[in-house]
């Protein structure tokens, strides 16, 4: 079992023009850190010693390898991932920026294939910059999909207080609608169910679903997708064992304060489900990357091209995700020996309740609430 040595946390470099580093410096500078998990910082030594300078962390030590073979467990590891110089232009796109996220990705990537580390925590990334260097996806979530065919991934953002996940990712708002599918929505929602369960050890989660158009479509006034899609998506999982509800109008339900009620929250697009969230959570989320046989979390902000340098990021949604990589890691495995022990391996095993327990109070989507839109 994990618990029996130190999980090995590989940490991907992200945009070496953005706050990527700095935070990841800050974040492991304190000793402590080492008794809890091994830290594999994949990036160039020469890149990482230009940051530590820039951070002005002069006291700050690493040990560095051609591989994750030998790792020190009592130090912060760097693996030194290429050697070519690579220029450096603080808050700046560049193709050399992306390239060089992408050899710190690939390289974690392998790592975590062959067993030589145990979870990825990803620094952020710039899009652009990564397209200029060739990577084709539209993010990280769909770049560990694509690594793992053929497996559902599913964009979870989690905080103290809530646990977002997303229908549709990195997609233009009107490419979103056509992608709302009864056989998505399932999908996600069984991914979602089991993440609840095997990552945060919520054992009879119950997932609060929104609607996709205003008023979750009242009645299909404003749109179908709610009745053709969300709502026969909702009840194929209550008859799998799922505590799904809604479709909820997601203004409604996060101007009622409805989240608390529940474990986990479907969005149907990035914006619906982040804003609400970074706005509740207040910098200290994590995104993880759920339904794939690899933990990966990362911190919910971007690279910070405007702070770049000043040495005012904060490090704490880095520090968050670190440790959340290593939980789930462990979580995961004590699920799995649970259910090893009892000769199968099911997600779903819990009956569906028939009624919402303690959150009798919600507003369901159908409901009238037309008086509170008399201003549009």
């Amino acid at each position: 079992m994990a618990q029996n040595r130190k999980v090995r946390i590989g940490i991907t470099s992200g945009d070496i023009n953005g706050i990527g580093l700095e935070v990841i410096l800050k974040a492991l500078d304190d000793r402590r850190i080492l008794e809890h998990f091994i830290p594999v910082v994949y990036i160039s030594a020469k890149v990482m010693a230009y940051h530590r300078n820039l951070v002005d962390l002069k006291e700050f030590e690493y040990q560095t390898h051609r591989d994750a073979s030998n790792l020190d467990s009592s130090k912060v590891n760097i693996i030194n991932c290429y050697e070519d110089d690579i220029k450096i232009t603080l808050g700046k796109i560049s193709q050399e920026g992306g390239q060089a996220a992408r050899l710190s990705l690939d390289a974690a990537l392998a790592d975590i294939k062959n067993g030589q580390i145990d979870a990825i925590v990803t620094a952020p990334i710039h899009k652009k910059a990564m397209q200029l260097a060739g990577f084709e996806f539209p993010g990280h979530t769909e770049y560990f999909a694509h690594a793992f065919e053929g497996r559902e991934a599913l964009m979870l953002m989690s905080s103290d207080s809530m646990r977002v996940a997303l229908a549709t990712v990195h997609v233009p708002i009107n490419k979103v609608a056509p992608l709302i599918t009864k056989e998505r929505i399932l999908s996600k929602l069984i991914t979602f169910n089991e993440s609840l369960q095997r990552d945060f050890g919520c054992q009879k989660p119950r997932i609060a679903v929104l609607g996709l158009n205003p008023h979750a479509g009242d009645d299909g006034l404003m749109g179908s997708e709610e009745k053709d899609a969300i709502t026969p998506a909702i009840d194929v999982a209550k008859r799998k064992g799922i505590l799904a509800y809604g479709p909820f109008a997601a203004d409604g339900f996060f101007g009622r304060n409805q989240q608390d009620k529940f474990d986990g929250i479907l969005a149907m697009y990035h914006d619906q489900g982040l804003i609400p969230f970074k706005a509740f959570s207040n910098g200290t989320g994590v995104n993880c990357t759920t339904g794939l046989p690899m933990v990966r979390t990362s911190p919910d902000h971007g690279t910070g091209f405007d702070i770049v340098g000043k040495k005012i990021a904060d490090a704490s949604s880095m520090r968050r995700a670190m440790y959340a990589a290593k939980d789930i890691f462990l979580a995961r495995e004590d699920y799995d020996d649970m259910h090893a022990e009892k000769g199968f391996y099911d997600p779903i095993t819990n009956e569906a309740d028939t009624e919402l327990d303690n959150v009798d109070q919600v507003v369901p989507a159908d409901q009238d609430q037309n008086e509170e839109y008399d201003s549009e």
